[in-house]
Parts: C-alpha cells; structure tokens; sequence
C-alpha cells in the first residue's frame, strides 16, 4: 500500500472513530496501528479500552497507548497518565502518571500541564511543591490560549 492509501485509511479511520462507527474505525486503523502509526495506536487503543467495536481489552488499551506515547504522541501520553493515574489498564502508579503527563505538558497539551499541576499541588506521585505547580497552571493557561 503506497503512502497516499495509507493516509487516506487514517483519515478515513479517524473520520469513523469522530463520528462513532467504531466498527469501520477499527477495521481501518487496526492494520495501521500494527504498521506502527502512532494515531491510528491512540484511537484504537480508546476503543479497546472501552469496548467500542471490540470486546473491551484492558492490556491490549495498555499496548496500544505505550505504542502511541513512546513514539511521542502528547495525546497518548497523556491518555497514558491517565491510565496510571486512576489505575485504569494498568496498576495505578502516580509517579509514572507525572512523568507521562510532564511529557505531554512539555509539547503544549494544557490538559496535561492543569493535571501535573494539580499533582505537585497535592503531592500525588511527585514531590509537594507549590512553585512547580505555579509554573505548571501557567503553562496550561498559555497553552490554551
């Protein structure tokens, strides 16, 4: 498959994960997600992770979002905290939580930069520390401007 099939499917994928099919989402990004493609691993891992167009699968959601993140994906990265963080596919670990979210927070996702600050506000898996989270919540305030 050349590259311009092979982003077609993606867009053709994340077009029918947008609008729910999640039946056709699948059978277009599973093959693009196995290839490697970091979005086509983020949207099936949330199908996975909460059975939309499959049986729901837990450590297959886990694979699939590490997949995405490792690869530098900020929205994975931060649905990879998440997971830590409330203990959802995998054991729950506040200490790695902040490090995926910091990643994240460090390419601009404001989602990521509120939660870490919240963290280092309420000690959860880092070190209590009011200075951080200040410069945590302004990074969030200016990366959703």
């Amino acid at each position: 498959m050349n590259d311009d099939n092979l982003q077609m499917d993606l867009m053709s994928g994340i077009a029918a994960f947008e609008s729910k099919h999640f039946q056709k989402a699948l059978t277009l990004l599973s093959p693009l997600a196995d290839s490697g493609h970091p979005e086509a691993q983020y949207r099936f891992a949330i199908m996975l992770q909460n059975g939309l167009g499959h049986v729901k699968n837990e450590a297959q959601a886990l694979r699939w979002m590490r997949a995405a993140a490792e690869q530098g994906m900020a929205l994975a990265q931060h649905g990879l905290g998440f997971m830590y963080l409330h203990g959802e596919c995998t054991a729950k670990n506040e200490a790695e939580a902040a490090d995926w979210f910091r990643r994240a927070a460090e390419q601009g996702l404001a989602g990521s930069a509120m939660t870490l600050g919240l963290m280092y506000e309420q000690g959860l898996g880092v070190e209590k520390n009011q200075a951080e989270a200040k410069r945590y919540y302004e990074l969030a305030e200016r990366a959703s401007q």
